[in-house]
């Protein structure tokens, strides 16, 4: 598809990786605003986008226009240092001083109020952007409004600091408002408490290595870098605080880029996983706040290679409508990517991507040559143990794949229900080449149990650990099987799984404990379209009936409209060992996944596979769980 604005000609020399340079960013945002403003209304206060409306509402999804539009632009005219050659800023005025009129009003431009998050709480979330805009231009809007203007603009911004966040990334809604009232002389006793409490939660939420917990639980994704990090992060930047808290956040965000860099493919794409993937390339914006802050381990041409092939990757891909509006989805419209809360200017979170503009025309993040990302170095595995997670890519075929073995987005205190799973962050394993199946079909990269005719799926996920070598990694954890349409458990029932990444190829030894007499067990594999140049090869070694059969997805994935997968199948009863051999491969002609392995030798304690090709020889054990592996 071709994109519906004019964009400069590539410039192969300085980017010979994606050809983009900020002019090109520039030129995608002043594209983007262009399609969004022809739905404006009269005053400018909301930018009804037509679509699908949000669980919120009408008006709600009209301010989300505005709001997340006006981060763009913002980030836009305050990289060029007021610079404004269309006149946003002016259009965002006249918005600021309609919306804030007669807030909750019922009329064609008031905004809604700030209320709880379970009242009417997405104005939160757009109020962070409001806000964020207003601090980045305040130079040249801000301070040019009516004293009337300002004074309302703060009052409806107050009912964030007045409201209950969700219990979650939300709270840095109210610290973000807050920062901005005391950037401007506005601040007091109610936005020191709202930033110190949000503070604290980073504290609790953080669980190491760069990760922060999206919440009390085990939520990780995307929202570590394009909320949890930003928001902190570019606030201390915007204030030029140096100070210990600031630089504890700095050092996160260095530290999360360290290994967040391993997981963007060749093609430019982020990991399809977790929730509000249609913020596409939002994904990048904790790249660019790391080049623009200087809280990075990337390279300037690696940190513009990762965050332009994000951006190009999605506008090459449908990601815009003919009318050069973001559709609701990955590549074009797909409905299974989506949740409730994603109105038709939701995807206008990849605004924040535009950080990337902060950095000037003549900062080394525009002026260095584009250097290659990591996928495209090596073969490399990733073992990250404090989000549980077994990150693997492949350097020829460009693919990242990620084991989930520790994000599950079930928060303490809900139980465990088979009708909330979430394809999202339930499956063993994702990609960037692979979304994963819809609950209406066949679940790909799963291990099901079947008791009862019932199949179970993964819910609450218990990390066990995770570890690596050279050119090897693994990561284990354990779940109890759920159940729909009967009672949710099987007393006694658990799973525990091990992945082992080397190379193209995953080890996946499972030990069922407490299965009934007459359960059954199904292993599948990753989820590819038949036009697809992609391989997906499934392979039992231990505990499986011979031979593998072809299962299909008709809803396909946000890849593919039509999807099909290799499935295992198995008996268990007690206690029982399982073994295959996976891979997800770009390559041409059929992936010898059954040669991978040349020996398979199981125990009571656990499974050991010697890989072909001198790879060496791998031992899984349980109880605990332990990892080896020796070559030679």
């Amino acid at each position: 598809m071709s994109i519906p604005f004019e964009l400069p000609t590539d410039d192969r020399v300085l980017s010979p990786y994606t050809g983009y340079t900020r002019a090109h960013w520039e030129a995608v945002a002043d594209g983007l605003l262009w399609a969004a403003w022809r739905w404006s209304t009269p005053g400018c206060a909301l930018l009804d986008l037509p679509g699908r409306p949000s669980r919120s509402g009408a008006r709600s999804d009209g301010l989300e226009g505005f709001a997340r539009t006006f981060l763009a632009a913002a980030f836009r005219v305050a990289g060029a240092d007021g610079d404004d050659p269309h006149g946003w800023l002016e259009r965002y005025a006249r918005g600021l001083a309609s919306g804030t009129r007669s807030p909750g009003r019922d009329d064609t431009e008031s905004w809604p109020l700030i209320l709880d998050h379970d009242v009417q709480g997405q104005p939160m979330v757009e109020s962070a952007s409001v806000a964020l805009g207003l601090r980045l231009t305040a130079p040249w809007l801000w301070k040019h409004l009516d004293a009337g203007v300002q004074d309302r603009v703060e009052e409806w911004l107050r009912g964030a600091l007045r409201h209950v966040p969700a219990p979650n990334n939300w709270y840095l809604f109210p610290y973000t408002v807050a920062g901005f009232l005391e950037s401007v002389g506005r601040g007091d006793g109610e936005t020191a408490a709202a930033r110190e409490r949000a503070l604290e939660l980073m504290e609790d939420w953080y669980q190491g290595e760069g990760w922060y917990a999206d919440g009390d639980g085990r939520a990780f994704d995307h929202y570590n870098g394009w909320a949890l990090h930003l928001y902190p992060v570019l606030d201390a930047h915007l204030a030029g605080d140096t100070g210990q808290t600031a630089s504890r956040h700095g050092e996160r965000l260095r530290t999360h880029l360290d290994g967040f860099a391993a997981m963007f493919g060749a093609d430019g794409a982020p990991l399809h996983f977790g929730r509000s993937l249609t913020y596409r390339f939002a994904a990048s914006a904790a790249v660019g706040l790391g080049a623009v802050t200087g809280h990075t381990p990337l390279t300037p041409g690696t940190s513009r290679r990762l965050a332009s092939g994000s951006l190009r990757y999605f506008l090459e891909r449908d990601a815009l409508t003919d009318d050069g509006l973001l559709s609701l989805g990955w590549h074009g419209p797909h409905e299974a990517t989506l949740q409730p809360y994603s109105g038709p200017a939701s995807p206008y979170w990849a605004s924040k991507a535009f950080v990337s503009l902060l950095a000037p025309a003549g900062h080394p993040l525009w002026t260095a040559t584009e250097e290659a990302a990591p996928v495209e170095e090596a073969d490399r595995v990733l073992a990250l143990p404090a989000p549980g997670l077994l990150v693997q890519s492949t350097r020829e075929d460009g693919i990242v794949r990620l084991h989930n073995h520790g994000s599950d987005h079930v928060r303490p205190h809900e139980g465990e229900s088979a009708a909330e799973e979430d394809p999202h962050y339930g499956r063993q394993a994702y990609s960037t080449r692979t979304g994963p199946t819809a609950p209406a079909n066949v679940a790909d990269n799963q291990l099901s149990v079947q008791v009862g005719g019932r199949r179970s799926v993964r819910r609450r996920i218990h990390p066990l650990g995770a570890g690596q070598g050279d050119g090897w990694g693994w990561a284990a954890s354990w779940h109890r099987p759920v159940f729909a349409g009967g009672p949710p458990m099987v007393p006694g029932l658990r799973v525990e799984s091990v992945t082992v990444a080397r190379g193209p190829y995953e080890l996946r030894v499972h030990r069922v404990v407490g299965a009934p007499p007459g359960a059954r067990l199904t292993q599948t594999g990753w989820a590819t379209g038949p036009d697809e140049p992609l391989v997906s090869a499934l392979h039992g070694l231990h505990g499986w009936h011979p031979g593998s059969e072809t299962v299909r997805a008709p809803q396909g994935t946000a890849y593919a409209p039509w999807a099909e997968l290799p499935r295992l199948s198995g008996d268990a009863g007690g206690t029982s060992l399982h073994a295959c051999v996976a891979a997800l491969s770009g390559e041409p002609g059929p992936l010898p996944a059954a040669e991978a392995v040349t020996e398979v030798t199981a125990d009571g304690a656990g499974v050991e596979v010697l890989w072909a090709d001198g790879g060496g020889r791998t031992r899984v054990s349980f109880g605990p769980v332990r990892v080896t592996h020796t070559v030679g």
